[in-house]
């Protein structure tokens, strides 16, 4: 009789279950998403309370999101916008830092465009410099180090765009991230 280690899992009901660690569903469980970060009405006070964003992996590429999200942001908010790419001198008309240390000031929301086994670094980078707020791109996700970010007094917001949640919140989308066409009299929260 072989002994199989066990593990308690939670369930997405509050629930848990005691499953063999090796099991298909075991893993299967332990690969989804049961982290969950701010609400849309706490995003909106981030994005309301910060002055300034850093964007770590930015690039001087036109094709990439990281270039789109920080035209979008020096043409369409008051942030002051930091690139951080030790490669780039310059990046939209801009010094390019090599990496948050060199910063010429604490940015209040630091803005990853890196992949997910990269974002632990980058988490200790923005603890290292006293920032208060991650800010993980559309696409990108590591629970763990969402997790870890939380654990030593971050905010950690993941697996959603800068630049599709202020243009949002500011009557420039639909709630479904996309432009409606619609010309409104209302005014845009500020």
């Amino acid at each position: 009789m072989s002994t199989t280690e066990v593990q308690t899992t939670q369930l997405a009901n509050g629930l848990t279950c005691e499953l063999p660690a090796n099991s298909p569903l075991a893993k299967l469980l332990k690969s989804q998403r049961t982290w969950v970060g701010p609400d849309a009405k706490q995003r909106l006070a981030i994005l309301r309370k910060s002055k300034s964003i850093a964007i770590v992996g930015a690039s001087p590429n036109a094709a990439r999101s990281s270039y789109f999200v920080g035209t979008y942001l020096q043409q369409s908010s008051d942030y002051r916008v930091y690139f951080v790419n030790p490669n780039a001198d310059t990046i939209l008309g801009q010094k390019a830092y090599p990496d948050l240390a060199s910063l010429p000031e604490v940015p209040d929301i630091v803005d990853v465009f890196r992949k997910a086994s990269d974002i632990p670094a980058v988490i200790d980078d923005v603890l290292a410099i006293g920032a208060k707020t991650v800010w993980v791109q559309l696409g990108i996700w590591n629970q763990d180090a969402a997790i870890y970010g939380e654990s030593k007094g971050l905010t950690v917001v993941m697996d959603r765009c800068l630049k599709v949640e202020h243009a949002r919140f500011h009557g420039g989308l639909h709630l479904l991230g996309f432009d409606t066409g619609v010309i409104s009299s209302r005014r845009a929260i500020r």
